[in-house]
């Protein structure tokens, strides 16, 4: 009986050939995405800064040997490691991604771009130094910003039409590969190599969300990320030796992507790669907060203040209504016990009741000695999400992007408060002119956690300054975050 599929080796996936031309090719020539990405740089790095702060992420951080230091390796912002590209990208992309601060993309998947700094910044940085070594010029920050810009593009597009979540499947799958390509294109691979750069991050081994979900919910999703987009570092320099790579990666009947772990689907595309991600991505400025939430706390700490104008508190509440969207209801509608903070910040009632006790939202809320205040799990269940098809309908809606939530308290007496409903996050694109002020005294703040004045004022200067930033080179912008 004969083979039933032919062993002639096909040509390469159009989508991988999509994703190389696009890195190759397209010139990056929008102030928007430019400007966008400088704010995203300095709001991500200041992620990293507060996540130093945290033991449970520290102990992660640093080399596999303790002790190594790599010459002309890659520097961790915020430490004093030096390290290979590969290590350097895990340290900061576990650091960028721990509090659940940084950027974020809602579509049909989720997920937050800004998490391929940690492969970028690596990667660029270990080519500076060598490069600068050996006498050539070094890197950027420019190269820096459109390797971001064309991360974000990527990621989000796949991310548009395409959900990896109903098919069990962590969104990091799209960190790897926005990284590997982009980080194919600064090592310099060739255009076959950075394809079969990028059916090697397709083929690999691809994460789970079963650390996102109860009854599992843990600390890897908040190195995940990290985990992702190193291995992206790795699987590019596996390709720079010139290895092979699998070109019906995607399509192969039986053994592909597709049949395998898409259900036989093959991706659908919204719109081709440019840089609409970049200039529409969503910042958490606010509040730590999964970002279907983002709005909800926002609502909440208006009620806080109502309550207070009532002459009411949270002993007095009957019922709290959600009305939300199906994506919210999805991920972060939870009942039972929350085991830890990566179970907290992925709770919408949670989120909640904390500002409507406190009236803020921070990453300490989420530590034991926050939630084991008995009044939180009190209100928390007392509360109801109920979806709200219009909210569904907008945030898929491609012109409006929302994220939407609206909460209504009413009283044991009968009485109840107005419905406060928030449509769009501070950190929206609708919002930048509020928001950016914000982002950027963010970043002041945790400058200040981690630096001395004077170095504090050096990082301002140059990343507050478009030019001045996207001129200097690489290793002297990360020497400056260096303690």
């Amino acid at each position: 009986m004969s083979a039933p599929i032919s062993s002639v080796r096909p040509d390469p996936d159009k989508e991988l050939i999509e994703i190389v031309d696009y890195v190759l090719g397209y010139g990056v020539d929008s102030t928007l995405a430019l400007e966008t990405a400088r704010n995203c740089l300095i709001d991500t790095l200041g992620c990293g800064l507060e996540a130093l702060s945290y033991p449970a992420c520290t102990k992660l951080l640093g080399p596999i040997v303790p002790g190594t230091i790599v010459p002309n390796g890659a520097k961790v912002p915020g430490t004093q490691f030096q390290l290979d590209p590969v290590q350097a990208a895990f340290n900061i992309g576990a650091m960028i991604r721990w509090l659940d601060f940084n950027d974020t993309w809602l579509a049909a998947e989720w997920g937050h771009p800004s998490d391929n700094l940690g492969g970028i910044l690596a990667t660029a940085d270990w080519l500076s130094r060598n490069a600068i070594a050996s006498g050539k010029k070094p890197l950027t920050m420019k190269d820096v910003l459109i390797a971001m810009i064309k991360a974000h593009e990527i990621q989000g597009c796949i991310a548009l039409e395409n959900s990896f979540n109903k098919v069990g499947l962590d969104h990091v799958l799209l960190v790897k590969l926005a990284s590997t390509a982009v980080v194919g294109q600064m090592i310099g691979l060739t255009r076959d190599e950075l394809i079969n750069a990028v059916s090697l991050a397709f083929v690999d081994g691809h994460a789970l969300r079963t650390y996102r979900h109860a009854p599992n919910t843990g600390s890897r999703k908040s190195w995940a990320a990290g985990d992702a987009t190193s291995r992206a570092v790795r699987l590019a320099l596996i390709a720079k030796t010139g290895e092979m790579g699998y070109p019906s990666v995607l399509t192969a009947k039986t053994w592909g992507f597709y049949d395998v772990l898409f259900k036989g689907n093959a991706f659908r595309f919204q719109r081709p790669y440019g840089s609409y991600v970049m200039e529409n991505v969503l910042f958490k400025i606010s509040f730590p907060a999964e970002f279907h939430a983002q709005t909800a706390v926002e609502a909440a700490m208006t009620l806080h203040e109502k309550l207070k104008d009532a002459g009411k508190s949270v002993d007095d509440i009957r019922k709290i209504t959600i009305r939300t969207h199906e994506a919210a209801i999805r991920i972060i509608d939870k009942k039972g016990p929350l085991d830890n903070p990566a179970d907290r910040d992925h709770c919408i009632q949670y989120m909640i009741a904390v500002p409507l006790i406190h009236g803020r939202l921070t990453a300490a809320d989420y530590e034991d000695s926050i939630a084991r205040d008995p009044r939180i799990d009190v209100l928390r269940a007392k509360m109801e999400c109920v979806e709200d098809p219009q909210y569904t309908k907008d945030y898929h809606d491609p012109d409006k992007r929302s994220i939407p939530n609206a909460l209504t308290v009413e009283f044991i007496d009968g009485s109840k408060l107005a419905e406060v409903e928030v449509d769009y996050p501070i950190g929206h694109k609708r919002r930048r002119a509020e928001g950016i002020p914000l982002l950027v005294e963010k970043f002041r703040t945790n400058l200040a956690r981690r630096f001395p004045q004077k170095q504090q004022q050096a990082i301002l200067a140059v990343s507050l300054d478009q030019a001045r930033l996207e001129a200097m080179p690489v290793n002297e912008y990360v020497d400056l975050y260096v303690i």
